[in-house]
């Protein structure tokens, strides 16, 4: 019986679900880099068998509150499938980059 319910538990993370990624990249960076940026969060959801579904660049807004001493960043939000195990090293590898300021990552329902 734990045979089965181990089996079960392994289709569901291996199954694509829906996400919102909304991150604020710093306002320091150059238009180049705010591409490659994200340009590479788009390659490691597309390398990683995820599909992008749209990708909506806000521009510079100003921040409700300083954030690593910024009062302003670049907002950027994804819409996205991909596997739940891919998305918490998504998610990992936001974190300890240096030029996100934030990151909120949510699974659509």
């Amino acid at each position: 019986m734990a045979a089965k319910k181990k089996q079960t538990i392994e289709k569901r993370e291996t199954k694509s679900q829906d996400y919102e990624l909304v991150y604020i990249i710093k306002p320091e960076l150059e238009e180049d880099s705010i591409e490659s940026r994200i340009d590479g969060v788009s390659q490691f959801i597309s390398n990683n068998n995820g599909t992008i579904s749209e990708v909506e660049r806000w521009g510079k807004k100003k921040l409700a509150y300083p954030i690593k001493h910024f009062l302003e960043g670049s907002y950027v939000l994804t819409r996205f499938t991909l596997s739940p195990t891919h998305c918490k090293e998504l998610d990992a590898n936001l974190k300890i980059s240096e030029d996100i300021l934030r990151h909120l990552l949510i699974k659509v329902s």
